[in-house]
């Protein structure tokens, strides 16, 4: 005869059995989709110009540089944006442009993107004549447009910062340009605040993407054909 035995626990001493918490299959498919999807701007912006980044040695001749605005204090441009107008500066030097066109914010009478960046050029040896300004380039898209729409720019080495770059010359490009891109490394000059560009890139691809394929918006001043461009190359 057997005898069964019945193991019990003191009440005092018993601990729940652990649970393991597992996500609903559904849930992670979705989650996977979305992080796939948040992704693909920054993929297509890359795609879409990784063949034409290039640096001051190897970048074609074009025309015309393109340098994007960014933050001044009164008649000086920030460090980023000095650094920006140094690639041009560069670039004119080795002979591979022949005018720049610098494009900012000049939004309000107090604040002046452009005419900053056209001094720091003329103060390094870029000439006058061989300085535009384009006065309404309040985004990267707008500056694109307006660049081939009002100064009739076809092909340009378009200058900004590294990490601003894909995005840069994804946008030229899609807006008609043949661009080739220059990129400024700031990371010798703040590397936090190149971190931090890096990860706002991420969101402003978006952006890019949806303007350059989708929307497609006219810049929010367009204005006539400006012959600034033309007249400077003239002047060569």
């Amino acid at each position: 005869m057997s005898e069964e035995t019945t193991a019990t626990t003191d009440p005092g001493t018993a601990r729940p059995a652990k649970r393991s918490r597992r996500w609903p299959r559904w849930l992670l498919l979705v989650a996977g989709t979305l992080a796939s999807l948040a992704c693909v701007p920054a993929l297509w912006t890359h795609t879409a110009s990784q063949p034409y980044v290039r640096n001051v040695d190897d970048v074609p001749n074009t025309p015309v540089a393109i340098v994007f605005g960014a933050a001044v204090h009164g008649d000086t441009p920030t460090p980023f944006l000095a650094g920006r107008l140094d690639v041009a500066t560069d670039l004119y030097r080795h002979g591979k442009i022949r005018a720049v066109l610098v494009s900012g914010d000049n939004g309000s009478t107090d604040y002046d993107e452009p005419s900053a960046m056209r001094h720091y050029l003329v103060e390094h040896g870029v000439p006058d004549h061989a300085v535009v300004a384009d006065y309404a380039g309040f985004d990267t898209w707008d500056t694109c447009v307006r660049a081939k729409r009002i100064f009739g720019v076809d092909r340009a080495a378009v200058v900004t910062q590294g990490f601003h770059l894909p995005r840069a010359v994804a946008l030229c490009r899609a807006a008609g340009i043949d661009a080739y891109g220059v990129g400024h490394d700031s990371s010798r000059i703040s590397a936090s605040t190149t971190r931090y560009g890096e990860f706002r890139e991420f969101f402003a691809d978006g952006k890019a993407m949806w303007d350059a394929l989708v929307a497609r918006p006219d810049p929010r001043f367009l204005g006539p054909r400006e012959p600034g461009v033309a007249n400077a190359l003239r002047q060569r």
